[in-house]
C-alpha cells in the first residue's frame, strides 16, 4: 500500500488538452451549454454532478446527483425530499454544484438556491422513469438506518403487489431547481496556471471576471 500512496504522490501529469483564453460574454448559460455538448461527446456520464449541502448545524456533506434539466436560469435534479439532502435544503437552501469532466480537464462550479420544481414537473418526470425506478423510489427510505437488504427487497416486493399498474409518485419524492448567481469555469492548464473565468450574478447582471489559478 505504501508503493501505491508512493506512485500517487510522485504521479505529477500535466493538463494539455485546452485553454480559455476569453470567456463568452456575459451569457454564462450559453457557456455552460457549449461546455456541456463538448463533454457529452467525451465523457461517461457527463449530467453527473456533486451537489454540497449544509446541514443546520453547519456541517457539511457531498454526494453525486444527476442534472436532469437545465434553463436560462437554473439547474435541476430529483431526489427523496427526506433524504439528508432535502434536510439540509430545507433548514439551508445555499447548494454548490460541481461538474467534472477529465477528459476535456475541465470543471464547472455552480453555487445558488435550491427550491422544490412545481409538483406537475415533478409527476411528468416520475411518470417517465421505468416501473423499477418508481418502485425504488418509495422502497428506499432514504439516509435512513437499514436494518438489513431483506428489509429493503420485502419492500420491493409489497410495493409491486400493491401497484400492478401505474405508480404514483410519494409526496415526498420530487425535483429541485438551483437558481445560479455564482458560475465557474476551469479549464485545466500546464503547470497548473490553470484558466478560471467566473461569473457572479450581481443586481440580475452578470458580472465577469477572470481570478487566479
Amino acid at each position: 500500500m505504501d508503493d501505491f500512496f508512493q506512485a500517487l504522490r510522485d504521479d505529477h501529469s500535466d493538463f494539455d488538452k485546452g485553454k480559455l483564453e476569453s470567456h463568452m460574454g456575459d451569457a454564462p448559460f450559453e457557456m455552460f451549454f457549449a461546455w456541456y455538448k463538448d463533454a457529452f461527446d467525451k465523457e461517461n456520464e457527463p449530467n453527473a454532478m456533486t451537489i454540497s449541502t449544509v446541514n443546520k448545524d453547519g456541517a457539511p456533506s457531498s454526494r453525486i446527483v444527476y442534472l436532469k434539466e437545465c434553463s436560462s436560469e437554473k439547474f435541476i435534479f430529483y431526489t427523496n425530499y427526506k433524504s439528508q439532502k432535502g434536510k439540509d435544503i430545507e433548514s439551508n437552501p445555499n447548494v454548490s454544484l460541481l461538474f467534472f469532466w477529465p477528459q476535456s480537464q475541465r470543471q464547472i462550479r455552480i453555487d445558488g438556491l435550491a427550491t422544490k420544481v412545481d409538483s406537475k414537473l415533478s409527476d411528468e418526470y416520475f411518470a417517465s422513469r421505468p416501473r423499477a425506478s418508481q418502485l425504488g423510489a418509495w422502497a428506499s427510505h432514504q439516509s435512513e438506518v437499514l436494518e438489513s437488504r431483506d428489509v429493503l427487497e420485502k419492500r420491493l416486493i409489497e410495493l409491486n403487489e400493491k401497484y400492478p399498474n401505474a405508480v404514483p409518485r410519494p409526496e415526498h419524492w420530487g425535483g429541485y431547481q438551483v437558481f445560479a448567481n455564482h458560475i465557474e469555469f476551469w479549464q485545466g492548464r500546464p503547470s497548473r496556471l490553470h484558466d478560471r473565468f467566473v461569473f457572479q450574478l450581481v443586481d440580475d447582471k452578470w458580472k465577469v471576471f477572470r481570478i487566479n489559478p
